[in-house]
């Protein structure tokens, strides 16, 4: 397999840690690592020859512009969560000047991250993310409209990650993950409640083993290059089934959660929603008409269900 000069962005984050790690231990390839701070790497980015780290910002990417000349594959993870000016600067501005710095002549592929958030069940774009407050969700709706325009886009793979799991002692824990405990700890009231709502989610290491499979082989023509990352549709009313089995929590009864209890709630207890989270509760169907995930291209998949969530979340079955 002919070596590759790949530029990857986003190397701190989770996403970041799994897909760099397998990248350094399962290939060849010589990499150049964007990062802001390298002190928040806990990976082994002297493992091996061919890897360089690039201290710097998004924001000061034109200082790369001669290497970025040279890169055969960019892998575009970095994102930035907060801050109105900061994210429209990193999640669109900067990501498309970056795009525009590579070769035409000797970049052949580019792997970009969005969200799954953006589109809707269909897979095509969600025109509510274009206008939300959120600011995060509506940057990359902009960014995914902006990079259509471009004369790199048939080279553009774009993934769509759902639910987002990941993180131990040597990477950093996804949003999602962290929370894994507290459902835990609230179920013994959550068996008791039927709601209405289904999702996709999918483990960091599970991204790492498709970027690393579509780096090697690239999507052909007429393959598509819009792909959706995540398991197979679960409910929420199975994911709470399957997390009593785990815990060995019984089911006597359960009360439909329906919209009007849900508003109850939120008014008792003075839960503030902005207009995407009440989007969110409103839509509760979270599902796409196709995902992709290792076993897709043939791969083993290493977070398949929601056991295998709980178990990877470091909680404990119990019998």
């Amino acid at each position: 397999m002919t070596s590759k000069r790949i530029f990857v962005t986003g190397t701190s984050g989770c996403i970041g840690h799994y897909v760099v790690e397998a990248l350094i231990q399962e290939t060849k390839h010589e990499l150049f690592l964007l990062v802001r701070n390298p002190d928040k790497l806990k990976f082994d980015y002297r493992a091996r020859p061919g890897i360089t780290l690039l201290q710097a910002d998004l924001r000061e990417i034109d200082q790369f512009s001669e290497l970025l000349k040279t890169i055969d594959c960019a892998v575009l993870i970095a994102t930035a969560w907060g801050g109105v000016q900061e994210v429209y600067d990193i999640n669109v501005t900067q990501t498309i000047r970056l795009l525009n710095l590579l070769d035409l002549n000797v970049c052949q592929e580019v792997i970009y991250f969005s969200t799954a958030s953006i589109l809707n069940r269909d897979n095509q774009p969600l025109k509510e993310a274009a206008t939300t407050t959120h600011d995060y969700i509506r940057s990359k709706y902009a960014c995914y409209q902006e990079i259509a325009k471009l004369k790199i886009a048939p080279r553009i793979t774009t993934l769509f990650p759902t639910l987002l799991l990941g993180g131990d002692d040597t990477k950093p824990q996804s949003h999602i993950s962290s929370g894994i405990a507290q459902v835990v700890n609230w179920i013994g009231l959550l068996r008791f409640l039927k709601a209405d709502g289904s999702f996709h989610f999918i483990h960091g290491k599970d991204i790492a083993q498709v970027v690393r499979h579509l780096i090697e082989q690239p999507p052909a023509d007429g393959d598509s290059r819009q792909l959706v990352l995540g398991n197979q549709m679960m409910t929420v009313n199975g994911a709470i089934e399957e997390a009593c089995a785990y815990l060995n929590k019984r089911i006597y009864f359960r009360v439909p959660l329906t919209q009007g209890l849900a508003n109850l709630i939120i008014v008792l207890f003075r839960i503030q929603m902005a207009d995407w989270d009440r989007f969110s509760m409103n839509y509760r169907h979270f599902t796409h008409r196709s995902v992709v995930n290792p076993a897709t291209f043939g791969l083993p998949t290493y977070c398949a269900t929601f056991s295998d969530v709980l178990k990877l979340s470091g909680v404990k079955h119990r019998r």
